[in-house]
């Protein structure tokens, strides 16, 4: 990798970060308060990422219609992006990590049970549990930069299959709509990330972040590679049922998610029209949560194999993506079953016998 294109790469993901930063402290956002801290505070956040979001689709779409920019520099230049990527990540790790340990700093028991010093379990675990710059949440933040950068990146991938090739494949459409649909949805409820264990429970250090700037961009855009010189288009049949499948598990994903938030916010909610039913009035079993109790990893790992699925079966290599979730989520929903067991006891006995299964109806 040449000097040039480690420069390059530096260059634009520095700009990209900062560039987001600066908007998330200059456009309007929604204005939430998060859940109860450990000190019982609740904090103000100002929610800006469906700002950001379309204003990074219409600086594209200006850029390019009456500019002639192009993203496909993103691709040429995806190596230098991730070294930079990885770079940025390590030094704002480590600027956590010293601000974080500075007195008075809210943090969350981290590590606990490791054999790790503790100057690596705050750096690796994070030293604080919300760290807040210019008044901004980092830790929110982090997700706009990993999300719309992903975006980014794939879009770039249709930029260049159509420099190369002087068309755009309709699995490539699919790749490139799936990651719209994916961003648009969580977006739409970006208030739902702040009960989210993330946010409530994790400190903020190189765990985190390393996912946040490095994993999830260059690792979620993956298929792309496969994408972007696979010139034989799928069949209408072909493109239909990937794009319903993937519908569906978008659906089950987000809605199941949504009517989670929507019974902690209000017991009296209604789910499929009618009044939200819970176990002891604590565990819920309406809607997608009476059918599964994590079946919201269920539609998530459906989304990302959609992903994978615009590739065919030339390679197993972007079913690397799903494969790795499956692996992720299976072993959280284990975990998650006993913490729970530990924590509502007799409850949640109850609870399994009305949702027997954990993540696939009459599977698992």
């Amino acid at each position: 990798m040449s000097e040039q294109t480690l420069w390059a790469g530096a260059v634009m993901c520095v700009g990209f970060v900062l560039v987001l930063f600066v908007g998330s402290i200059v456009l309007p956002g929604l204005e939430r308060l998060g859940y109860k801290q450990p000190n019982g505070r609740r904090k103000p956040y100002k929610l800006s990422g469906m700002t950001l979001f379309f204003m990074a689709h219409i600086a594209v779409g200006v850029g390019t219609f009456a500019a002639g920019w192009s993203l496909a520099p993103v691709v040429e230049r995806f190596w230098g992006l991730f070294a930079a990527a990885n770079v940025v990540a390590f030094v704002v790790s480590a600027a956590l990590f010293v601000s974080g340990r500075r007195p008075g700093r809210l943090k969350a028991p981290a590590g606990e049970g490791t054999r790790l010093p503790r100057w690596l379990k705050d750096l690796w675990f994070g030293a604080e549990l919300n760290p807040t710059f210019f008044g901004v949440d980092v830790k929110m933040f982090m997700y706009h930069p990993s999300l719309i950068g992903a975006n980014l990146i794939v879009v770039g991938f249709a930029y260049a299959q159509y420099e190369r090739h002087g068309f755009i494949t309709p699995q490539m459409w699919c790749f490139v709509a799936f990651w719209f649909g994916y961003l648009f949805t969580h977006y739409v409820k970006e208030e739902f990330m702040l009960s989210t264990w993330d946010v409530i429970s994790e400190n903020f250090g190189l765990m985190l972040v390393w996912g946040d700037l490095v994993y999830v961009p260059f690792f979620y855009s993956l298929p792309g590679w496969w994408l972007v010189d696979q010139v034989q288009p799928f069949s209408t049949i072909e493109w239909f049922s990937l794009s319903a499948f993937y519908l569906v598990s978008l659906w089950v994903f987000r809605e199941a998610n949504w009517q989670k938030e929507a019974y902690k916010q209000d017991k009296r909610a209604h789910i499929w029209g009618k009044p939200a039913e819970a176990v002891g009035g604590r565990l819920l079993v309406s809607g997608w949560w009476g059918l599964g109790r994590k079946i919201n990893y269920t539609g998530e790992i459906g989304v990302y194999l959609a992903f994978a699925l615009t590739t065919g079966f030339d390679s197993f290599i972007p079913y690397l993506l799903p494969l790795s979730l499956v692996i992720l989520l299976v072993q959280r929903a284990a975990r998650d079953d006993k913490k729970c067991r530990n924590k509502y006891g007799a409850l949640w006995r109850e609870y399994c016998e009305r949702v027997r299964f954990r993540m696939l109806p009459f599977v698992y």
